[in-house]
């Protein structure tokens, strides 16, 4: 029984030291395995290429630069670790900028034309009703002048009124009272006080009353005027575009016969790109040249900003009033106009060190051996230059050009 013993207590010996070596062995290997890690190079074009030591990059020949390694790193199989962006650190030799805190003012160009202003519309109404005889205006958009005439008038109206006078003025001169509201009656009718003066002369009537145009412009025949300001130009082809009213229509008391616009008075409609929305203000100056003589300038002021944003050419339109007496400015020319910008103080970086990722923009800052993504809020634009609000200090250095470290297979993941 006591051999029995021996031999058990002799193989549970044995059994313990061959554990304790094997276990001794391994925690060795491993220790040797940490301690003698080699150094480990790479290029900063093609990490592909790894060496164990210094030389140049058989592909493209730069120096290959040392690629830092933590010791003792956990393995990490979880999904985020699987799906972790490749460029978060970019290792690499670029060329680099900073910010700047400084003071920049822009020149701003606008593209624009002449439209119509619908105030200084006038509505050529009939007075009274009756037939149009004949017409002397026949397509819309023609240009008239102030007295010409523009259409004859029968009515039966104010051939009875007409009468009414002759009666009076022969028969009850004496009555001035009833004369002169009869008078009063034909000038609201429409016949200017010569053709009275020669219809109280004459003692004939005549039924057909001649409408002049109260003032000079365009003609815009009768439909409204909110399509004549949104359109960019009207065609060439509605120059020669009959007039919806034409001889033998009846015509009733107050129906508006045509639309007059003046020209004299016009607007300069200018398109300003989002960008530069926050630069315009009321009340500046501006600059506009024509396409008819892009050397000779016009001084005026900014007079209206729509505040509608125009989503098809995200651009919004500002307004300016210019006397088109003397300037003579045809309808759809096409405008230049350049606005001066008031001087900014901010932070400043060249567009080129920033780039956009849908709802971000980020750059790339230079952090030991490489560059790192950090996401920014950028301000307004002028020129080469966005303003920095905030995510980075004219301390920081920059990638000079972003475009550069964007791997393209990747979302960059900022901090």
């Amino acid at each position: 029984m006591n051999k029995y013993l021996k031999y058990s207590l002799i193989l549970i010996v044995i059994s313990s030291i061959g554990f304790a070596v094997y276990f001794f062995v391994i925690k060795s290997g491993n220790r040797s395995e940490n301690s003698h890690q080699t150094e480990v190079y790479t290029c900063s074009m093609h990490p592909e290429i790894i060496r164990d030591k210094p030389g140049n990059c058989p592909i493209c020949g730069m120096t290959l630069v040392k690629k830092i390694t933590e010791s003792h790193a956990e393995e990490d199989n979880s999904i985020d670790n699987l799906l972790r962006p490749t460029d978060n650190f970019i290792v690499g030799n670029y060329q680099t900028t900073t910010a700047k805190d400084t003071t920049i003012s822009s020149v701003v160009n606008l593209p624009g034309l002449v439209a119509y202003d619908p105030n200084s519309s006038v509505n050529i109404a009939a007075r009274i009703s009756g037939r149009i005889e004949k017409m002397y205006v026949n397509y819309k958009y023609q240009k008239v002048s102030k007295g010409q005439k523009l259409f004859d008038l029968y009515s039966p109206e104010l051939l009875t009124e007409q009468q009414n006078f002759i009666y009076l003025v022969s028969n009850d001169s004496d009555n001035t009272a009833i004369i002169k509201a009869s008078k009063q009656k034909l000038l609201l009718y429409g016949m200017t006080k010569n053709q009275i003066n020669s219809l109280s002369y004459s003692k004939k009537v005549n039924p057909l009353l001649s409408i002049f145009s109260p003032a000079s412009g365009i003609i815009q025949g009768t439909e409204k005027m909110n399509t004549t300001t949104n359109s960019s130009m009207q065609s060439a082809n509605n120059n020669t575009e009959i007039l919806n009213i034409k001889e033998g229509n009846y015509i009733k008391k107050g129906e508006v016969v045509f639309k007059l616009v003046n020209t004299d008075k016009v607007w300069g409609i200018f398109n300003v790109s989002q960008g530069h929305n926050s630069l315009i203000k009321t009340n500046q100056t501006i600059k506009i040249a024509t396409e008819l003589d892009k050397n000779e300038f016009i001084d005026a002021q900014i007079n209206f900003i729509e505040t509608q944003f125009n989503p098809a050419d995200k651009s919004n339109r500002i307004r300016v009033y210019l006397n088109n007496n003397k300037l003579k400015f045809p309808i759809g020319l096409r405008l230049q106009g350049i606005v001066k910008t008031n001087s900014i103080q901010g932070v400043w970086l060249q567009k080129q060190a920033l780039v956009s990722i849908g709802s971000k923009k980020i750059v790339f800052i230079k952090k030991n051996n490489g560059f790192k993504a950090t996401a920014i809020k950028a301000g307004i634009e002028i020129d080469d230059f966005i303003q920095i609000i905030n995510g980075i200090s004219v301390e920081d250095t920059l990638a000079k050009n972003a475009q550069y470290l964007i791997d393209s297979e990747s979302f960059i993941k900022t901090e």
